[in-house]
C-alpha cells in the first residue's frame, strides 16, 4: 500500500506543478489550484508547503499567489542541448514564416498540456502575438491543442478532455465544444479557430507526428481575421502541411 501512496502523492505534486507552470511568472491563487486540480484544500495547501521549502514553488508575498520557483530552471540546466524536434523544426519555422508574413508558433505536447516551445514574428505590419514561449495550456483550448487531439486515437483524445474538464472552465470553453473542434480538425485534416485566443484572430494549426505514429507537436499561424480568408486560408494550410511533413521525416530519419 506504501509504495502506491508514494505514487499518488507524487503525481499530485506533479499535478500542482503543472497548474502552477500555466501561470508563469504571475502566479496562481490557491483557491484555483484546488479548483482545477480537485484536490482538497488541505491537501494542496500541505503539497505546496514541502514544494516551497524545496524551493521548487514561491509564494508571492504582494499577491499572495504561487509560483514555479528558481530550482526548476536550475534543474533544467542538466539538459541544455535542444530536443530533436526543435533541431529539425528551425529550418521549417524559418521558411514558412518567410512565406506567410504572420505570428507562427511551435506548440508541443507535455502530458495533458501544450507547451509553446518556439515563436517567429513575421513581416506582416500586424501581428498575433498571443502567446509567449513558455506558455502552457490545457490541450484542448487552442487550435494547436485541438490538432493534437485530432491526430490521437479517439479513446485517447476523450480521456484528455475530460481530464481537463474543470480546468476549460478559466478558457471559456468546455467538453462539447472542444470535442466539436476535435471532429471538425479531424475532417479538415488540420485545426482551425475561427476565434483564436486573442478577439478578431483566427488561428491554423497542423499536427507533427513522431515515428510511432503520436503527435507529439502542432505548427500553427495566428492572424488577424481579415488575413485568412478562405483561399489564403488554404494557402495557409498547405504551406504548414508541407513543412509538418518536412518535420516528421526529419525525426523520423
Amino acid at each position: 500500500m506504501e509504495p502506491r501512496q508514494g505514487a499518488q502523492a507524487i503525481r499530485r505534486a506533479l499535478a500542482v506543478l503543472r497548474i502552477l507552470a500555466a501561470g508563469r511568472e504571475d502566479g496562481v491563487p490557491l483557491a484555483e489550484v484546488v479548483r482545477t486540480t480537485g484536490l482538497t484544500r488541505p491537501t494542496v495547501h500541505r503539497i505546496v508547503h514541502v514544494l516551497i521549502e524545496e524551493g521548487i514553488v514561491e509564494r508571492h508575498e504582494r499577491t499572495g499567489r504561487y509560483a514555479i520557483g528558481n530550482q526548476v530552471p536550475e534543474l533544467a540546466l542538466a539538459r541544455p542541448r535542444p530536443s530533436r524536434l526543435l533541431v529539425a523544426a528551425n529550418p521549417s519555422l524559418r521558411r514558412a514564416s518567410a512565406e506567410i508574413g504572420d505570428t507562427l508558433f511551435l506548440t508541443v505536447r507535455t502530458g495533458n498540456d501544450t507547451l509553446c516551445v518556439d515563436r517567429r514574428i513575421g513581416v506582416y505590419p500586424i501581428q498575433v502575438l498571443s502567446i509567449e514561449v513558455g506558455a502552457r495550456r490545457p490541450l484542448g483550448v487552442s487550435s494547436a491543442g485541438v490538432a493534437i487531439l485530432a491526430a490521437m486515437p479517439a479513446q485517447d483524445a476523450r480521456k484528455i478532455v475530460a481530464a481537463n474538464e474543470k480546468r476549460f472552465e478559466s478558457y471559456r470553453t468546455d467538453v462539447a465544444t472542444v470535442m466539436g473542434e476535435i471532429t471538425a480538425a479531424r475532417r479538415l485534416g488540420y485545426g482551425m479557430r475561427e476565434i483564436g485566443l486573442v478577439q478578431g484572430t483566427k488561428s491554423i494549426s497542423t499536427w507533427i507526428k513522431t515515428p510511432d505514429g503520436r503527435p507529439a507537436a502542432a505548427m500553427t499561424v495566428s492572424a488577424v481575421r481579415t488575413r485568412l480568408g478562405p483561399r489564403r486560408e488554404q494557402e495557409v494550410v498547405e504551406i504548414l502541411l508541407r513543412e509538418a511533413r518536412i518535420i516528421e521525416q526529419a525525426i523520423g530519419g
